[in-house]
């Protein structure tokens, strides 16, 4: 009798232990983190990492802060990533592009005149085949939460103004430290210095280099009015951002705490796309009012850029890999209709 009285008290028991078990239920428990990055206080990309460490905080009751490092003081991109890699630092957002070094299929994100607008970034970068290149990432010691935006890239430099193809030749202009816009400005007749972002400024102030290539907001919020007289809108490159965990800190976490981060990542992203794009807009009508001369190709002379990076687009589709940059072509196809 009693051994049946037993069994029906466990029987009761065990739909109760059901309901209050399994990580659904798990417990949010307290952390501190670092998320690092390069630009400054004011640009999208740190407005993005704020709307992100408000709502981790609100999402998780308070219980994880994430400290935000920008302006680069934790370093640069390549080496925050091996801090990330290590465990040193827990967080960062970067240009989706510089991870080639990782796993080279992030190289086709940096191929020349690939998108159109941002709307179609978009689509390609949340759908299958960013994706499909975030996957690729745990085995690097990194794992992607995220696609953000840096947006496109024009050529700023201080020796004359570029309204021509001829124009950029002989130029020293600052590339980020990835394979493609080095080949990039080589192919096009300048002389490409790999730089990190944090040191360009200085390298534009001494004349170590001429020029450098960057979205228009980055050129107003790292001041390079200041040593850059002559601005081109070019377009020549979209940048999506990666915002990235260290696989070594994701993997201590319960399945509940991974919702919050990857929940909050989803929600800044539109947010921090929005604030890039409204200030895109903005910023060329900024940097005008400093006093830069802001030069507009004509179609003809983008057209002309166009056909001479082709060979970048050959050499690196043999490099990333045929069916990943093919794959890449067809979505985009698809998007435009065609």
């Amino acid at each position: 009798m009693l051994n049946r009285l037993m069994k029906l008290a466990l029987g009761l028991a065990i739909p109760f232990s059901l309901l209050t078990a399994g990580p659904a239920l798990a417990e949010i428990r307290e952390h501190q983190l670092k998320f690092a990055a390069a630009n400054n206080k004011g640009h999208p990309q740190v407005t993005g990492m704020e709307k992100f460490a408000e709502l981790v905080s609100a999402k998780s009751g308070g219980k994880i802060e994430v400290k935000l490092f920008p302006g680069g003081v934790l370093g640069g991109d390549v080496q925050t990533v091996s801090a990330l890699q290590g465990g040193v630092i827990e967080m960062t957002v970067l240009n989706a592009g510089i991870l080639a070094g990782n796993v080279k299929e992030f190289g086709a994100v940096d191929l020349p005149f690939l998108f159109n607008n941002g709307e179609e970034a978009d689509k390609v970068m949340d759908g299958a085949f960013g994706t499909g290149l975030m996957e690729r990432l745990p085995d690097t010691g990194l794992v992607g939460l995220a696609y953000w935006e840096l947006g496109f890239r024009n050529l700023t430099n201080n020796r004359h103004p570029v309204t021509k193809l001829e124009d950029i030749r002989g130029l020293k202009i600052r590339t980020i430290q990835s394979p493609i816009p080095i080949e990039l400005f080589n192919t096009l007749g300048a002389n490409a210095v790999p730089l990190p972002y944090t040191e360009l400024y200085t390298a534009l102030e001494t004349g170590t280099v001429d020029g450098q290539e960057n979205p228009a907001a980055n050129i107003l919020n790292a001041k390079f009015y200041e040593v850059q007289k002559y601005m081109t809108v070019t377009r020549h490159q979209y940048n999506p951002q990666i915002v990235l965990i260290s696989k070594k800190f994701w993997d201590g976490l319960n399945d509940e705490e991974k919702a919050v981060f990857q929940s909050a990542a989803t929600e800044a992203r539109d947010y921090q796309r929005k604030v890039s794009r409204e200030l895109d807009a903005k910023a060329i009508t900024d940097i005008k009012a400093t006093g830069m001369e802001v030069s507009e190709l004509s179609a003809e002379e983008t057209q002309k850029l166009r056909d001479a990076v082709k060979p970048v687009v050959d050499k690196f589709s043999a490099e990333i890999g045929a069916d990943t940059v093919a794959a890449l072509f067809k979505e985009l196809q698809t998007l435009r209709g065609q």
